[in-house]
Protein backbone atom coordinates (compact mmCIF):
# COMPACT_ATOMS: atom_id res chain seq x y z
CA UNK A 1 0.00 0.00 0.00
CA UNK A 2 1.32 3.80 -1.02
CA UNK A 3 1.78 6.39 1.64
CA UNK A 4 0.79 9.62 0.90
CA UNK A 5 2.77 12.63 1.22
CA UNK A 6 2.29 13.20 4.83
CA UNK A 7 3.46 9.53 5.66
CA UNK A 8 0.38 7.91 6.24
CA UNK A 9 -1.93 5.70 4.19
CA UNK A 10 -4.18 6.96 1.58
CA UNK A 11 -8.14 6.72 1.75
CA UNK A 12 -9.49 3.66 0.95
CA UNK A 13 -12.96 5.24 -0.79
CA UNK A 14 -16.19 6.14 1.05
CA UNK A 15 -16.81 2.98 2.83
CA UNK A 16 -13.25 2.63 4.76
CA UNK A 17 -13.96 6.75 5.57
CA UNK A 18 -17.38 5.73 6.99
CA UNK A 19 -15.86 3.43 8.98
CA UNK A 20 -13.49 5.25 10.24
CA UNK A 21 -15.32 7.98 11.14
CA UNK A 22 -18.03 5.15 13.35
CA UNK A 23 -15.02 4.04 15.03
CA UNK A 24 -13.82 6.96 16.29
CA UNK A 25 -17.34 8.57 16.69
CA UNK A 26 -18.20 4.90 18.89
CA UNK A 27 -15.35 5.22 20.99
CA UNK A 28 -15.80 9.30 21.56
CA UNK A 29 -18.98 8.62 22.62
CA UNK A 30 -18.54 5.85 25.07
CA UNK A 31 -15.51 7.77 26.63
CA UNK A 32 -18.17 10.93 27.08
CA UNK A 33 -20.82 8.21 28.76
CA UNK A 34 -23.29 9.28 25.11
CA UNK A 35 -24.62 5.50 24.75
CA UNK A 36 -26.71 6.78 21.90
CA UNK A 37 -23.85 8.04 19.88
CA UNK A 38 -21.94 4.78 20.58
CA UNK A 39 -25.00 2.77 19.23
CA UNK A 40 -25.32 5.04 15.89
CA UNK A 41 -21.53 4.73 15.34
CA UNK A 42 -21.81 1.06 16.13
CA UNK A 43 -24.48 0.92 13.44
CA UNK A 44 -22.78 2.94 10.67
CA UNK A 45 -19.66 0.72 11.33
CA UNK A 46 -21.30 -2.69 11.18
CA UNK A 47 -23.02 -1.39 7.80
CA UNK A 48 -19.52 -0.34 6.38
CA UNK A 49 -18.28 -3.66 7.07
CA UNK A 50 -21.10 -5.34 5.73
CA UNK A 51 -20.39 -4.12 2.40
CA UNK A 52 -18.46 -6.75 0.09
CA UNK A 53 -14.59 -5.67 -0.03
CA UNK A 54 -11.25 -7.00 0.93
CA UNK A 55 -8.52 -7.22 3.30
CA UNK A 56 -7.71 -3.44 2.24
CA UNK A 57 -11.51 -2.08 3.41
CA UNK A 58 -10.72 -3.04 7.24
CA UNK A 59 -10.50 -0.55 9.81
CA UNK A 60 -7.11 1.34 9.83
CA UNK A 61 -5.16 0.60 12.35
CA UNK A 62 -6.62 -2.89 12.33
CA UNK A 63 -6.63 -4.44 15.80
CA UNK A 64 -5.99 -8.20 15.54
CA UNK A 65 -6.48 -10.03 19.04
CA UNK A 66 -3.60 -11.77 19.70
CA UNK A 67 -4.64 -16.09 20.34
CA UNK A 68 -8.19 -13.95 21.50
CA UNK A 69 -8.65 -11.92 24.27
CA UNK A 70 -5.19 -13.52 25.80
CA UNK A 71 -4.65 -10.85 28.25
CA UNK A 72 -7.74 -11.80 30.35
CA UNK A 73 -8.75 -15.05 29.43
CA UNK A 74 -6.75 -18.55 28.59
CA UNK A 75 -5.80 -18.42 25.14
CA UNK A 76 -6.97 -19.72 22.20
CA UNK A 77 -10.83 -20.60 23.66
CA UNK A 78 -13.84 -19.69 22.65
CA UNK A 79 -14.04 -17.68 25.74
CA UNK A 80 -11.22 -16.09 24.65
CA UNK A 81 -12.08 -15.78 21.20
CA UNK A 82 -15.91 -14.50 22.13
CA UNK A 83 -14.09 -11.54 24.64
CA UNK A 84 -11.73 -10.43 21.87
CA UNK A 85 -14.94 -9.91 19.91
CA UNK A 86 -17.11 -8.52 22.09
CA UNK A 87 -14.72 -6.09 23.24
CA UNK A 88 -14.57 -5.07 19.50
CA UNK A 89 -10.86 -6.28 17.75
CA UNK A 90 -11.54 -6.26 14.07
CA UNK A 91 -10.03 -9.91 13.41
CA UNK A 92 -9.61 -12.39 16.23
CA UNK A 93 -6.50 -15.05 15.71
CA UNK A 94 -6.11 -18.70 15.84
CA UNK A 95 -2.72 -20.90 15.60
CA UNK A 96 -3.39 -24.50 14.46
CA UNK A 97 -1.44 -27.52 15.33
CA UNK A 98 -2.51 -30.99 14.28
CA UNK A 99 -3.95 -34.46 16.57
CA UNK A 100 -2.68 -38.01 16.06
CA UNK A 101 -5.86 -38.57 13.86
CA UNK A 102 -5.65 -35.65 11.54
CA UNK A 103 -7.91 -32.96 13.13
CA UNK A 104 -6.82 -29.23 13.48
CA UNK A 105 -7.16 -27.78 16.93
CA UNK A 106 -5.80 -23.77 18.04
CA UNK A 107 -3.14 -23.90 20.40
CA UNK A 108 0.00 -21.50 19.93
CA UNK A 109 2.30 -24.49 20.07
CA UNK A 110 2.13 -28.64 19.93
CA UNK A 111 3.74 -28.37 23.60
CA UNK A 112 0.53 -28.21 25.76
CA UNK A 113 1.99 -28.89 28.84
CA UNK A 114 1.38 -25.66 29.70
CA UNK A 115 -2.05 -24.16 28.29
CA UNK A 116 -3.94 -27.51 29.40
CA UNK A 117 -4.42 -29.31 32.77
CA UNK A 118 -2.70 -32.28 30.80
CA UNK A 119 0.17 -32.50 33.52
CA UNK A 120 -2.80 -33.23 36.13
CA UNK A 121 -4.16 -36.19 34.19
CA UNK A 122 -2.87 -39.42 35.56
CA UNK A 123 -4.57 -41.41 32.63
CA UNK A 124 -1.77 -39.72 30.28
CA UNK A 125 1.52 -39.65 32.34
CA UNK A 126 2.97 -42.41 30.33
CA UNK A 127 2.14 -39.71 26.71
CA UNK A 128 5.26 -37.31 28.02
CA UNK A 129 7.71 -37.28 25.72
CA UNK A 130 10.84 -35.67 24.96
CA UNK A 131 11.08 -34.14 21.19
CA UNK A 132 12.87 -31.68 19.01
CA UNK A 133 11.00 -29.22 17.50
CA UNK A 134 12.53 -26.74 15.00
CA UNK A 135 16.00 -27.48 16.60
CA UNK A 136 14.50 -26.87 20.06
CA UNK A 137 14.26 -29.48 22.44
CA UNK A 138 10.98 -30.12 24.93
CA UNK A 139 9.82 -31.69 27.39
CA UNK A 140 6.06 -32.14 28.20
CA UNK A 141 3.16 -33.41 25.83
CA UNK A 142 2.23 -33.03 22.42
CA UNK A 143 -0.91 -32.39 20.38
CA UNK A 144 0.58 -34.85 18.01
CA UNK A 145 0.28 -37.95 20.53
CA UNK A 146 -3.79 -37.26 21.41
CA UNK A 147 -6.54 -38.71 19.10
CA UNK A 148 -9.04 -35.44 19.03
CA UNK A 149 -11.28 -37.73 21.36
CA UNK A 150 -8.64 -37.88 23.79
CA UNK A 151 -7.63 -33.93 23.35
CA UNK A 152 -11.35 -32.94 24.30
CA UNK A 153 -10.91 -34.40 27.80
CA UNK A 154 -8.70 -31.93 28.63
CA UNK A 155 -9.18 -28.50 29.95
CA UNK A 156 -7.43 -25.08 28.97
CA UNK A 157 -5.62 -23.33 31.64
CA UNK A 158 -3.38 -19.63 31.75
CA UNK A 159 -0.22 -20.15 30.22
CA UNK A 160 1.67 -17.49 32.05
CA UNK A 161 0.01 -17.40 35.83
CA UNK A 162 2.53 -15.27 37.09
CA UNK A 163 1.50 -12.86 34.84
CA UNK A 164 -1.94 -13.18 34.88
CA UNK A 165 -2.94 -14.16 37.96
CA UNK A 166 -6.52 -13.12 37.38
CA UNK A 167 -6.94 -15.15 34.38
CA UNK A 168 -6.38 -18.41 36.07
CA UNK A 169 -10.16 -17.67 37.29
CA UNK A 170 -11.03 -18.99 34.07
CA UNK A 171 -8.90 -22.41 34.35
CA UNK A 172 -10.80 -25.32 33.39
CA UNK A 173 -13.76 -23.48 31.52
CA UNK A 174 -13.02 -24.45 28.34
CA UNK A 175 -11.72 -27.12 25.95
CA UNK A 176 -9.47 -26.79 23.22
CA UNK A 177 -11.65 -25.70 20.38
CA UNK A 178 -10.93 -27.29 16.98
CA UNK A 179 -10.48 -25.24 14.16
CA UNK A 180 -13.87 -26.11 12.54
CA UNK A 181 -15.52 -25.37 15.83
CA UNK A 182 -13.92 -22.12 15.38
CA UNK A 183 -15.39 -21.49 12.03
CA UNK A 184 -18.73 -22.61 12.90
CA UNK A 185 -18.49 -20.14 16.00
CA UNK A 186 -17.44 -17.26 13.34
CA UNK A 187 -20.23 -17.97 11.16
CA UNK A 188 -22.83 -17.90 13.97
CA UNK A 189 -21.33 -14.53 15.40
CA UNK A 190 -21.35 -13.03 12.01
CA UNK A 191 -25.04 -13.69 11.17
CA UNK A 192 -25.91 -12.31 14.55
CA UNK A 193 -23.67 -8.99 14.11
CA UNK A 194 -25.03 -8.85 10.83
CA UNK A 195 -20.86 -8.82 9.44
CA UNK A 196 -18.24 -11.04 8.57
CA UNK A 197 -16.09 -12.43 11.86
CA UNK A 198 -12.42 -11.92 10.61
CA UNK A 199 -10.04 -14.55 11.10
CA UNK A 200 -6.10 -14.55 11.05
CA UNK A 201 -5.17 -18.14 11.08
CA UNK A 202 -1.42 -19.38 11.69
CA UNK A 203 0.05 -22.96 10.45
CA UNK A 204 2.52 -23.80 13.32
CA UNK A 205 5.52 -25.73 12.70
CA UNK A 206 4.14 -26.83 9.29
CA UNK A 207 7.65 -28.21 7.95
CA UNK A 208 7.49 -30.46 11.11
CA UNK A 209 4.43 -31.46 10.97
CA UNK A 210 4.63 -32.12 7.26
CA UNK A 211 7.47 -34.53 8.56
CA UNK A 212 4.93 -36.88 10.33
CA UNK A 213 2.51 -37.41 7.87
CA UNK A 214 0.57 -34.60 9.78
CA UNK A 215 0.82 -31.65 6.90
CA UNK A 216 -0.95 -28.75 7.60
CA UNK A 217 -1.98 -26.43 4.54
CA UNK A 218 -4.49 -29.28 2.42
CA UNK A 219 -6.29 -30.26 5.59
CA UNK A 220 -6.54 -26.04 6.11
CA UNK A 221 -7.38 -25.76 2.80
CA UNK A 222 -10.12 -28.06 2.86
CA UNK A 223 -11.99 -26.24 5.53
CA UNK A 224 -11.50 -23.03 4.60
CA UNK A 225 -13.43 -24.14 0.72
CA UNK A 226 -16.60 -25.90 3.08
CA UNK A 227 -16.56 -22.87 4.64
CA UNK A 228 -16.66 -20.24 1.74
CA UNK A 229 -13.13 -18.60 3.11
CA UNK A 230 -11.22 -19.54 0.42
CA UNK A 231 -11.31 -16.18 -1.65
CA UNK A 232 -9.39 -13.19 -2.56
CA UNK A 233 -12.20 -11.37 -0.71
CA UNK A 234 -12.77 -14.05 2.23
CA UNK A 235 -12.43 -12.82 5.83
CA UNK A 236 -9.62 -14.38 6.75
CA UNK A 237 -5.61 -14.09 6.85
CA UNK A 238 -3.51 -17.44 6.14
CA UNK A 239 0.10 -16.45 7.87
CA UNK A 240 2.76 -18.66 8.70
CA UNK A 241 6.88 -18.31 9.56
CA UNK A 242 7.61 -20.58 6.77
CA UNK A 243 7.38 -18.81 3.61
CA UNK A 244 6.55 -22.30 1.93
CA UNK A 245 3.56 -23.16 3.87
CA UNK A 246 1.90 -19.89 2.53
CA UNK A 247 3.59 -20.60 -1.24
CA UNK A 248 1.46 -23.95 -0.46
CA UNK A 249 -1.88 -22.47 0.69
CA UNK A 250 -1.29 -19.73 -2.21
CA UNK A 251 -1.36 -22.38 -4.96
CA UNK A 252 -4.71 -23.79 -3.07
CA UNK A 253 -6.75 -20.86 -1.96
CA UNK A 254 -7.17 -17.77 -2.90
CA UNK A 255 -6.64 -16.51 0.36
CA UNK A 256 -4.73 -13.74 1.21
CA UNK A 257 -1.36 -15.00 3.14
CA UNK A 258 0.55 -13.15 5.55
CA UNK A 259 4.85 -13.91 5.96
CA UNK A 260 5.48 -13.57 9.68
CA UNK A 261 9.19 -12.93 10.17
CA UNK A 262 11.18 -12.94 13.59
CA UNK A 263 14.53 -11.34 14.24
CA UNK A 264 16.53 -10.24 11.45
CA UNK A 265 19.28 -12.92 11.88
CA UNK A 266 17.02 -15.70 12.43
CA UNK A 267 16.15 -17.99 9.79
CA UNK A 268 12.46 -19.51 8.95
CA UNK A 269 12.55 -23.18 9.45
CA UNK A 270 12.12 -24.84 6.41
CA UNK A 271 15.17 -22.55 5.06
CA UNK A 272 16.99 -24.42 7.71
CA UNK A 273 15.60 -28.10 6.68
CA UNK A 274 15.74 -27.10 3.02
CA UNK A 275 19.41 -25.56 3.37
CA UNK A 276 18.24 -22.23 1.82
CA UNK A 277 20.76 -19.49 3.60
CA UNK A 278 18.16 -16.59 3.85
CA UNK A 279 18.05 -14.94 6.93
CA UNK A 280 14.76 -12.78 7.72
CA UNK A 281 17.33 -9.89 6.87
CA UNK A 282 17.35 -11.11 3.15
CA UNK A 283 13.43 -11.59 3.43
CA UNK A 284 12.83 -7.40 3.93
CA UNK A 285 15.00 -6.39 1.29
CA UNK A 286 13.21 -4.61 -1.24
CA UNK A 287 14.12 -7.61 -3.67
CA UNK A 288 12.89 -9.70 -0.73
CA UNK A 289 9.63 -8.27 -0.36
CA UNK A 290 9.21 -8.59 -4.15
CA UNK A 291 9.48 -12.14 -3.70
CA UNK A 292 7.00 -12.53 -1.27
CA UNK A 293 4.39 -10.31 -2.91
CA UNK A 294 4.32 -12.90 -5.79
CA UNK A 295 2.00 -14.99 -3.10
CA UNK A 296 1.47 -12.89 -0.45
CA UNK A 297 -0.45 -9.91 0.54
CA UNK A 298 1.41 -8.54 3.35
CA UNK A 299 4.22 -9.88 6.53
CA UNK A 300 3.70 -9.96 9.63
CA UNK A 301 7.05 -8.66 11.39
CA UNK A 302 8.11 -8.74 14.45
CA UNK A 303 7.42 -4.75 15.72
CA UNK A 304 11.19 -4.89 16.54
CA UNK A 305 11.87 -5.22 12.40
CA UNK A 306 9.90 -2.12 12.61
CA UNK A 307 11.24 -0.10 15.21
CA UNK A 308 14.52 -1.67 16.75
CA UNK A 309 15.05 -1.26 20.38
CA UNK A 310 18.52 0.07 21.70
CA UNK A 311 20.86 -2.01 24.15
CA UNK A 312 19.09 -0.42 26.90
CA UNK A 313 15.80 -1.45 25.75
CA UNK A 314 14.39 1.22 24.36
CA UNK A 315 13.01 2.41 20.90
CA UNK A 316 15.64 3.50 18.28
CA UNK A 317 15.35 4.81 15.44
CA UNK A 318 12.14 3.40 13.03
CA UNK A 319 13.49 1.30 9.81
CA UNK A 320 12.49 1.71 6.45
CA UNK A 321 10.19 -1.53 6.58
CA UNK A 322 7.26 -0.05 6.33
CA UNK A 323 7.98 2.38 3.45
CA UNK A 324 10.05 -1.12 1.54
CA UNK A 325 6.67 -3.26 2.28
CA UNK A 326 4.38 -1.30 0.87
CA UNK A 327 5.96 0.31 -1.93
CA UNK A 328 5.49 -3.58 -3.02
CA UNK A 329 1.70 -3.48 -2.19
CA UNK A 330 2.35 -5.33 0.90
CA UNK A 331 0.31 -4.48 4.25
CA UNK A 332 2.04 -4.82 7.60
CA UNK A 333 0.33 -6.58 10.53
CA UNK A 334 2.90 -6.45 13.38
CA UNK A 335 3.46 -8.70 16.67
CA UNK A 336 2.83 -8.42 19.81
CA UNK A 337 1.38 -5.35 21.83
CA UNK A 338 1.08 -6.15 25.32
CA UNK A 339 0.27 -3.96 28.35
CA UNK A 340 2.50 -5.35 30.99
CA UNK A 341 5.75 -3.54 31.65
CA UNK A 342 7.59 -6.52 30.81
CA UNK A 343 7.37 -6.69 27.35
CA UNK A 344 6.96 -2.99 26.58
CA UNK A 345 9.95 -0.69 25.63
CA UNK A 346 11.83 0.92 28.36
CA UNK A 347 10.71 4.13 28.25
CA UNK A 348 7.22 3.22 28.73
CA UNK A 349 7.63 1.11 31.71
CA UNK A 350 6.13 2.54 34.66
CA UNK A 351 7.47 1.38 38.57
CA UNK A 352 9.31 -1.87 39.34
CA UNK A 353 6.52 -4.91 39.11
CA UNK A 354 7.18 -6.38 35.63
CA UNK A 355 3.30 -7.35 35.83
CA UNK A 356 1.93 -3.71 36.03
CA UNK A 357 0.44 -2.25 33.25
CA UNK A 358 2.82 0.65 31.50
CA UNK A 359 2.25 3.49 29.63
CA UNK A 360 0.74 0.98 26.67
CA UNK A 361 -0.46 4.05 24.99
CA UNK A 362 2.25 5.48 24.48
CA UNK A 363 4.35 2.80 23.13
CA UNK A 364 0.90 2.29 20.29
CA UNK A 365 1.17 5.80 19.27
CA UNK A 366 5.01 5.08 18.59
CA UNK A 367 4.43 1.84 16.38
CA UNK A 368 1.36 3.68 14.86
CA UNK A 369 2.83 6.61 13.80
CA UNK A 370 5.23 4.63 11.68
CA UNK A 371 2.62 3.45 9.40
CA UNK A 372 1.64 -0.03 10.29
CA UNK A 373 -1.89 -1.06 8.91
CA UNK A 374 -2.60 -3.25 11.92
CA UNK A 375 -1.37 -4.64 15.10
CA UNK A 376 -1.70 -8.28 16.64
CA UNK A 377 -2.30 -7.37 20.95
CA UNK A 378 -2.99 -9.29 23.58
CA UNK A 379 -5.13 -6.70 25.45
CA UNK A 380 -7.59 -5.54 21.79
CA UNK A 381 -9.47 -2.87 24.19
CA UNK A 382 -6.09 -1.28 24.86
CA UNK A 383 -5.40 -1.09 21.02
CA UNK A 384 -8.77 -0.31 20.15
CA UNK A 385 -8.66 2.88 21.83
CA UNK A 386 -5.11 3.44 21.02
CA UNK A 387 -6.30 3.39 17.47
CA UNK A 388 -9.15 5.42 17.45
CA UNK A 389 -6.78 8.06 19.24
CA UNK A 390 -4.48 7.80 16.06
CA UNK A 391 -7.22 8.68 13.88
CA UNK A 392 -7.90 10.94 15.78
CA UNK A 393 -4.79 13.01 15.64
Amino acid sequence: MPKSSSGQPPAAGAPRRALLGATVASAAGLALGLPQAAQAAGTAEAAARKRPGSFRDLPYPTVIAHRGASGYRPEHTLGAYQLALDMGAHIVEQDLVPTKDGHLVCRHENDITGTTDVADRPEFAGRKATKSIDGVKLTGWFTEDFTLAELKTLRATERIPGTRQHSTLYNGRWSVPTFEEVLRWADKAGKERGAPVWLHVETKHPTYFRSLGLGLEEPLARLLRKYRRDRATSPLFVQSFEPTSIQRLHRLVATPGVVLLSGANTRPWDFVDSGDPRTVADLITPAGLKEIARYAKGIGPTLDLVIPRRADGSLGTPSTLVADAHAKGLILHPYTMRNENQFLPAEFRRGTDPNAYGDAFGAFRAYFETGIDGIFSDQCDTALLAAAEHRRR
